[in-house]
């Protein structure tokens, strides 16, 4: 390193370097000594960073001189707080900074190098030539005309400096392995090694309770530094023998307090750990012999121990009692952000477990349905309320249902699933899907209410959802949809694009805003392919929404018939996710099969009362030609014929029957124009009113009825 220069000259280097001598401590020989002199009795009067003499400067002053490749060309760094720092001349300033840090501050430097202003007081770590680090308050100056490059001024201020750095970098992340690792860097400055060890509790998001500190089960966390580990030594992600978690549990509880302890030399740690398998497995390698234990205590009426902190060092380097309390405060104010990282596991792995429920699992016989539900990136506020499903309705046609639900978290998760199964069950009741939507929006209206929505601190209004029924006799796709994005349809002809769905507002809108939802119908013949989204997967800061819907278009567009559609969704959402979430992404295909016509009949007939008769006559004939059994047969017959007797004694207009063989046998439809809903009753021996559908109750496996736009459709099902 160069000695200190001239006062005399003007460059911000040689300012910094010339008021060292104001802080850094000389003695009188050493003033008198050359700079050949200075630098050879370095390595005798530099001391340790923890070495009592440097404790007594609370602030450290160092310089550096960059050239424009931010190589270095000069330094004084003579503190005893900045030894083990390489910093010879020529080597990239890059190379005194941890890995993960290089981008953010190489941007920095070029911004001051392009733009002439100082950058000042940023709080910064630096790697020493052993893995260790300092924390430093870093300010970056253009360096003066003619000459060119920076001056990098360092100040060291190596206790209160260094925890108001670790405690504001430890509480930016709510993942329980990024806040792990965030303290075990910050330990690094008291040792060679840091390690944190947490409560498999914690991991999992449960409620670590004082009863289970007996048993506790530890798994590391976080390990610095970055280097090639003993075989056999634990590392992140892996669990500690369950002799050295015992033996650390019971340490950091002497007396039934957490507490923190130092086991001082190699021989007391062998003597602790015993069997040579748990040496191995804590023991980061030969060098380290020292090491102190720091429980992470979640403060209240009966502490609660979270885990444990391990730092290492040499044998040569004790742990002195200043030391140990500032590590005991770090670990302290870290505690309760492991414990809010906890938290947001639990409440993620609960949403996240609700929100895989609600994926359809499979399709049936008509549809092939594949899912993909992608939570947002872990920096995230929580899992998003995306919901989608599928499902079988009793009259053989499928519901495909996506929503999305304002905000994250828990409360997102209760209205999502409340919304989820009360679409289920007015679908699967027979209402159509913009009488569904309607429901819906009174019950997201109703959530919002002073008590259970905004007094709570969420509100659902501006939910979105899309209904979409697809009739595999008739090959259609009937939908509505409440402020959500178009779905896509891919016919088989290849023709891709977004179903002309006139906009409409989302769920609880205003009641100004209010309109009737329309019911749109699409045809969907056999090999189309629809998809159904939610706008993470579509939203791009740089694009249009339209342009990203064209793009997703594009995708499902090159979706072979023959491929497997599950992983032709995956690959879907890998081309179109972004990198970096900030939504989830859900996305729904659904490939139409629908019935051959072989397998399914429709007559009309006008609504006199020979209309039983020639039903049964179609209806018999047909099953012949399909040659089902008898029984079903005869079953079958009666059953249409009670059916259409009912709809000629209530309705008007024509009649229409349809029947559909299936997997799951015979499906028998009658629709009629009229509105009464028929109702089985409890009515007497002699009463002729109801009995027709006592018959088609014992005949049927299941009935019901939907509701179409000019009367409604009895269906039931017999056995084949």
């Amino acid at each position: 390193m160069d000695s200190t220069p001239s006062p005399s000259s003007s460059s911000p280097f040689e300012q910094v370097s010339s008021a060292l001598g104001r802080y850094i401590p000389r003695g009188a020989e050493e003033a008198a000594a050359g700079p050949a002199e200075a630098r050879s009795d370095r390595g005798t009067r530099r001391r340790a960073p923890g070495d009592p003499a440097a404790d007594r400067h609370d602030q450290i002053l160092g310089v550096v001189n960059l050239d424009r490749d931010l190589r270095i060309t000069r330094c004084n760094l003579d503190a005893p707080v900045f030894a083990g720092l390489d910093a010879a001349a020529g080597i990239p300033f890059a190379d005194l900074l941890p890995p993960g840090d290089v981008p953010t501050v190489t941007r920095r430097l070029r911004q001051v190098l392009e733009i002439g202003e100082a950058h000042v007081a940023r709080i910064q770590r630096l790697r020493r030539g052993d893995g260790s680090e300092l924390v430093v308050s870093m300010s970056i100056l253009p360096a003066a005309a003619p000459q060119e490059g920076l001056t990098v001024s360092l100040i060291a201020m190596a206790r209160r400096l260094h925890l108001y750095a670790a405690e504001t970098a430890i509480g930016t992340s709510l993942d329980i392995a990024e806040t792990a690792q965030s303290l075990a860097e910050s330990l690094l400055a008291w040792g060679e090694v840091a390690a944190v060890d947490l409560d498999f509790a914690v991991w999992t998001g449960e409620g670590v309770t004082e009863q289970a500190q007996g048993r506790i089960r530890l798994r590391r966390a976080a390990l610095v530094p970055d280097r090639a580990w003993p075989e056999g030594y634990v590392l992140p992600g892996n669990d500690l023998p369950s002799d050295a978690s015992r033996l650390l549990a019971q340490a950091v509880r002497r007396d039934d307090a957490p507490q923190a302890i130092v086991i001082p030399d190699r021989e007391a740690v062998e003597r602790v750990l015993g069997s040579p398998r748990v040496i191995r497995a804590m023991v980061p390698g030969d060098r380290s012999a020292s090491v102190a234990c720091i429980p992470l205590v979640l403060v209240g009426a009966r502490p609660v121990v979270l885990g444990v902190a391990e730092v290492w060092r040499r044998a040569d380097r004790p742990f002195r009692d200043s030391e140990l309390f500032d590590l005991q405060e770090l670990v302290a104010r870290t505690a309760h952000h492991v414990d809010l990282a906890r938290q947001h596991q639990r409440e993620h792995t609960q949403v996240l477990a609700l929100q895989r429920r609600l994926l359809p699992r499979t399709g049936g016989a008509t549809i092939e349905i594949a899912s993909v539900y992608q939570p947002a990136t872990p920096d995230s506020a929580g899992v998003g309320g995306d919901w989608v499903n599928s499902f079988p309705l009793p009259d053989g046609r499928t519901a495909l249902v996506v929503g999305d639900v304002v905000g994250h978290g828990l409360g997102a998760a209760a209205t999502m699933g409340q919304l989820s199964m009360e679409a289920r069950a007015l679908l699967s009741a027979g209402l159509a899907p913009d009488e569904v939507l309607e429901h819906l929006d009174e019950t997201v209206s109703l959530l919002d209410d002073a008590e259970s929505g905004l007094a709570a601190g969420y509100s659902a209004l501006g939910s979105t959802c899309c209904i979409a029924l697809y009739d595999p006799v008739g090959h259609d796709v009937t939908l509505s949809s409440a402020g959500h994005l178009p779905p896509v349809l891919v016919l088989p002809n290849g023709h891709a694009g977004p179903l002309a769905v006139r906009p409409h507002p989302g769920l609880g809108a205003e009641f100004a805003l209010r309109e009737p939802f329309d019911v749109h119908t699409f045809d969907a013949p056999p090999g189309s392919l629809l998809a159904l989204y939610t706008d993470g997967l579509v939203e791009d800061p740089a694009l249009l929404i339209d342009e990203g819907i064209g793009r997703l278009a594009d995708a499902v567009s090159t979706v072979h018939p023959w491929d497997a559609l599950q992983q032709a969704a995956r690959h879907v959402v890998s081309t179109l996710a972004p990198a970096r979430q900030r939504d989830d992404v859900t996305l729904l295909l659904a490939r139409m099969i629908g019935h051959r016509k072989g397998d399914t009949a429709t007559w009309r007939l006008p609504a006199r009362d020979d209309a039983p008769a020639r039903a049964r006559a179609h209806v018999s004939a047909l099953l012949r030609q399909w040659r089902t059994s008898n029984d079903t047969r005869d079953d079958a017959t009666l059953l249409v014929s009670e059916l259409v007797t009912n709809a000629v004694r209530c309705a008007r207009g024509p009649i229409t029957v349809r029947l559909i063989r299936g997997g799951q046998g015979l499906l028998c439809e009658v629709g009629d124009t009229g509105n009464g809903r028929p109702r089985l009753s409890r009515g007497g021996l002699l009463d002729d009113g109801g009995r027709g559908l006592h018959i088609v109750h014992k005949l049927t496996t299941r009935w019901g009825v939907r509701w179409t736009d000019t009367g409604k459709v009895v269906w039931a099902q017999v056995g084949r």
